[in-house]
């Protein structure tokens, strides 16, 4: 759902800007005295965009108004539907356990998340450690986020964390796999004056 969200959301956004692109240039170049073609919707820089005779063409049939509103309707329902899938929290909130028993216990996500965060966060030269789990909840994912302190070597505290906090997590979860994005930063301190 993810990736079919970022690919709307890219084509969305990319079509709307192509068509504001196109509208808003070629009413600035018509405005600023450049000849339209004659098929174009602007004859000179004084011509309107919407004349009488436009505004009013299908005032009188009865098709005209119901059809304005249901397109209006539509349109603003997708953009309501955009904009809460957008929004929406991309957390998991529970992860399904094999309990071994060919049935399952479910455990909280945020759990599991404030587990993983003390552990990694207790790992040498881990100043933050910062965790989301997401996905499906049989098959969950992290992001996991870690600020380093400066003498820290990122291979070693990389490692650490797989071999630790992530392989605790995979095995007490039950889980063939945990998929992990793991970003690192390194603290920046201030210069200090030293006397």
């Amino acid at each position: 759902m993810r990736a079919v969200l970022r690919v709307v959301n890219r084509v969305l956004i990319g079509i709307v800007g192509l068509v504001l692109l196109v509208i808003g240039g070629s009413v600035l170049a018509v405005g600023l005295g450049l000849d339209p073609p004659s098929w174009w919707i602007h004859d000179s820089r004084h011509d309107v965009l919407l004349s009488d005779a436009e505004r009013t063409r299908w005032r009188d049939d009865g098709w005209w108004w119901p059809t304005v509103l249901a397109v209006l309707a539509v349109l603003v329902l997708l953009a309501l539907w955009w904009l809460t899938a957008n929004l929406r929290r991309r957390r998991l909130a529970e992860v399904l356990v094999d309990t071994g028993d060919g049935e399952g216990a479910l455990l909280r996500g945020r759990a599991l998340e404030n587990v993983l965060e003390g552990e990694a966060a207790g790992g040498e030269g881990v100043q933050r450690a910062r965790v989301h789990l997401t996905g499906r909840r049989s098959t969950p994912e992290t992001r996991v986020r870690l600020l380093l302190e400066p003498h820290v070597d990122p291979g070693t505290a990389l490692n650490d964390l797989t071999t630790q906090a992530l392989a605790h997590a995979r095995n007490s979860a039950g889980l063939a796999q945990l998929p992990t994005e793991v970003r690192l930063k390194g603290v920046k301190h201030r210069a200090e004056r030293v006397s």
